[in-house]
């Protein structure tokens, strides 16, 4: 018999290592988050730099 035959995807697998890897982010999310906090507050930053501007301009 293969292990197929008896696996059941509603029962839990108990492996120790499932809940370190639940726990942990994968390392291109991170990145990825990081990478769009940081351009989203460069716009912002740009943003607010061309309303302080033109603010003074009047």
């Amino acid at each position: 018999m293969s292990d197929s035959e008896n696996y059941d995807p509603l029962t839990p697998a108990g492996r120790k290592d499932a809940d370190t890897q639940e726990r942990k982010m994968p390392r291109g999310l991170v990145i990825r988050l990081f990478a769009y906090l940081v351009a989203g507050h460069v716009i912002a930053g740009f943003l607010y730099l061309l309303f302080a501007v033109g603010m003074h301009n009047q």
